[in-house]
C-alpha cells in the first residue's frame, strides 16, 4: 500500500512538528519536516508531496500577532506554489499555530492566499484568531462536533475529544454576512461541544469563539484548519481518563488516518 508523503512547513518557534510527524507516520505516510526558508529557496519541492501541515506552535514568538509573520511569508513567497499545490486537488492541514496562519494568509476560509499590498501583507480578511475571552492561555481537553460537511480530513456529524493549548484561538468574523457565508457554504469543520454534541459557554466553549468554530475547511474540504491538537492524542493512554474510558481508536488518528486515504486517492 502506497505511503503519501507530507511536508510539515516549520520555522522558528514551531514546537510541534516532530509530534505531528510521528502522528503522520503512525497513520501510514512518509514524513519530510522542512524550513520555511528551504522551502521559500526550493518551492518546487511542494509539489513531491501529498500533504501539507503547518503544525502548532508560536512561530516567530507571535510577536506581532499568532501566526501573522509565516502568514505573510506564505503569501509574499509561496503563494503560486501552494495555489498549484490546492489546485492539484491535495490536501492542506493547519493545526493551531498552523490555522492561524492559514486563515491570516487568506487561505481559509476561501482556499487561495490572500491579496497582498506591496509590503507583503493580507489586505482582505474576513475572519482572524484574536485573544481568549478569559484572557489567558487555555490548556484542556474539549469536545468537538464534526459537521455533517464532507472532508478529506474527518468523518461526518461525529464527537470527538482532543486537548487544546493556545491563547490567541477565538474566532471572530467581520459581521454578520461572514457569520451566514461560513454556515450556508459549508465552511464550519468543527465546533466546540459538550459530552452530549451540544454547544455551551466558558470552558465548553474555551475561547468564546463565534458559532462555537474550532474549526474550518474550504469549499472543497480538503484545506483544513482547527485549534486542537489531534497529534496530542494518537495513544489510548493520552487521554485524562484513560483508565476508565475507552472510545475506541484514539480520535486524534483519526484526522490523519482519514487524510491518508484520501491522499492515496490522488
Amino acid at each position: 500500500m502506497s505511503r503519501p508523503k507530507v511536508i510539515i512547513l516549520r520555522t522558528a518557534g514551531t514546537n510541534c512538528d516532530q509530534e505531528t510527524a510521528h502522528a503522520w507516520e503512525l497513520a501510514g505516510a512518509n514524513v519530510e519536516r522542512v524550513h520555511v526558508r528551504e522551502l521559500i529557496a526550493h518551492p518546487d519541492r511542494l509539489q513531491e508531496a501529498s500533504i501539507l501541515t503547518i503544525p502548532g506552535g508560536f512561530s516567530y514568538g507571535d510577536d506581532i500577532s499568532a501566526g501573522k509573520i509565516l502568514a505573510v511569508q506564505v503569501i509574499r513567497y509561496l503563494s503560486e506554489a501552494i495555489a498549484s499545490f490546492i489546485e492539484a486537488g491535495k490536501l492542506v492541514l493547519g493545526i493551531c499555530n498552523g490555522f492561524q496562519v492559514l486563515v491570516k494568509a487568506g487561505l481559509l476560509p476561501g482556499g487561495s492566499a490572500a491579496d497582498e499590498s506591496a509590503n507583503g501583507v493580507a489586505l482582505s480578511q474576513p475572519i482572524t484568531l484574536t485573544q481568549n475571552d478569559s484572557a489567558r492561555f487555555e490548556d484542556r481537553w474539549v469536545c468537538l462536533h464534526i459537521t455533517q460537511r464532507a472532508s478529506a480530513f474527518l468523518p461526518n456529524d461525529t464527537i470527538l475529544a482532543m486537548p487544546i493549548a493556545h491563547a490567541e484561538g477565538k474566532l471572530v468574523t467581520a459581521g454578520d454576512m461572514v457569520r451566514h457565508q461560513l454556515v450556508e457554504q459549508g465552511h464550519i469543520a468543527l465546533t466546540y461541544c459538550d459530552l452530549h454534541g451540544e454547544p455551551g459557554g466558558y470552558p465548553i466553549n474555551p475561547n468564546g469563539s463565534e458559532l462555537h468554530i474550532a474549526g474550518l475547511t474550504d469549499a472543497t474540504g480538503r484545506i483544513l484548519g482547527l485549534m486542537p491538537h489531534p497529534e496530542r492524542y494518537m495513544h489510548g493512554t493520552q487521554h485524562p481518563t484513560w483508565t476508565r474510558w475507552q472510545n475506541g481508536l484514539p480520535d486524534g488518528r483519526i484526522v490523519f488516518e482519514t487524510a491518508v486515504a484520501t491522499a492515496r486517492d490522488l
